[in-house]
């Protein structure tokens, strides 16, 4: 297994000398932007993907996996890893650690925090908008998370204002699924959306994502679904589902 909810990758650019050439801590912690990790695979970057981690984890997380990845090396990406703000979480005995949003409750229905679910939505279109300003447009663009991360990633995409090039959410659940109708942005209703679970996952049950998944495609989106015998964490065939995923709707112009 890859990555698991709440490990970080802490002092993975001091044990790989050669991401400093590559990556940057982005924009400084004083800024109005979240604090962000970035790695570009090539020169002029013409797609982006920004990639939310979990409940405890930070930007870290996951940039060890696009190392691994088999992008097409024509197809030159600057991915997105932003640190969450550190609060206290309920459900953790309000224990302060990084996190998109609170959370309340071990069940579905009562789980997330909704204002700060708008909090970080807010700050993923910020995200969005700095890679406007950048030159790169929202169609390739692609927002991505895990677990809690995932949950944002579905959350403000599926409401993004201009059609993104799709959306990866793993192991993870639409917030308040019952608000998507009103909600959801006409021009992301044909968005392509990476979703994946693993089977014995003991913290965010198969049978939240499955639900999920199961609702958007009943409101007409595009979703392809994928499970894997793991638990709460991410596997290597997973990830290179997600790699074929993103070779298909960021096409080398």
């Amino acid at each position: 297994m890859i990555a698991a909810i709440g490990r970080a990758h802490p002092g993975f650019a001091a044990l790989n000398p050669g991401y400093a050439n590559h990556g940057l801590e982005w924009p400084p912690m004083n800024a109005q932007l979240l604090p962000c990790i970035e790695h570009e695979t090539g020169a002029h970057p013409a797609a982006a993907v920004i990639w939310l981690h979990g409940l405890g984890a930070d930007g870290n997380d996951f940039v060890p996996i696009v190392e691994e990845m088999r992008l097409p090396p024509a197809l030159s990406i600057r991915f997105v890893f932003p640190h969450a703000p550190v609060r206290p979480v309920t459900i953790n005995a309000g224990m302060p650690m990084r996190a998109w949003y609170d959370i309340y409750a071990a069940n579905l229905a009562d789980r997330a925090d909704m204002a700060g679910v708008k909090v970080s939505q807010a700050q993923v279109e910020a995200l969005i908008a700095r890679e406007r300003t950048r030159g790169i447009p929202a169609r390739r663009i692609v927002v991505a998370g895990f677990s809690q991360g995932g949950a944002i990633a579905l959350h403000t995409g599926l409401r993004h204002a201009e059609r993104l090039a799709g959306i990866v959410a793993l192991s993870t659940y639409l917030v308040r699924p019952g608000d998507l109708a009103a909600e959801a942005s006409a021009a992301n209703r044909d968005v392509p959306i990476f979703m994946a679970h693993g089977t014995v996952d003991p913290v965010v049950r198969l049978e939240w994502g499955d639900a999920s998944q199961r609702a958007l495609i009943a409101a007409g989106y595009d979703v392809e679904w994928h499970t894997y015998g793991m638990p709460h964490a991410v596997v290597w065939e997973e990830i290179e589902a997600v790699n074929a995923f993103l070779a298909r709707v960021l096409p080398v112009a």
